[in-house]
């Protein structure tokens, strides 16, 4: 396998990760906005969503989109970053990272839905 061989894989990679990862974010945003109109705008969210949880205070704004944010950072980065992320290489199967990466990005997309779908749920 050439150089050459090695950009053309992380390209159809990086372009097929950065498109699936976009679609994401433009989820995770409309779920979130969505369910803004439903979410009560309290300063402590998560006594309402779990009556025993007695921790930190989380605002409805910092509960419903803190997590497309991060998405959208992630996003932007790996659409800019495209040269470097071509450097920066960990593992040597590029398939296997950018199948790691899938499986984080879609951890914190469940999230967002998750937090999306609790705070719709305890409007109605």
């Amino acid at each position: 396998m050439t150089i050459d061989d090695d950009s053309g894989e992380f390209s159809r990679l990086h372009n097929l990760f950065t498109f699936h990862l976009g679609i994401a974010v433009g989820v995770s945003w409309l779920t979130s906005l969505y369910a803004a109109f439903y979410a009560p705008w309290v300063r402590n969210i998560r006594p309402l969503i779990d009556p025993s949880y007695m921790g930190q205070v989380e605002s409805t704004w910092s509960f419903l989109f803190v997590l497309p944010v991060v998405l959208t950072m992630a996003w932007l980065l790996t659409v800019f970053g495209h040269n470097t992320l071509r450097r920066f290489q960990v593992l040597k199967n590029q398939a296997v990272e950018f199948g790691i990466a899938g499986a984080v990005a879609f951890v914190v997309f469940y999230l967002s839905i998750d937090r999306a779908v609790a705070a719709m749920l305890i409007g109605q």
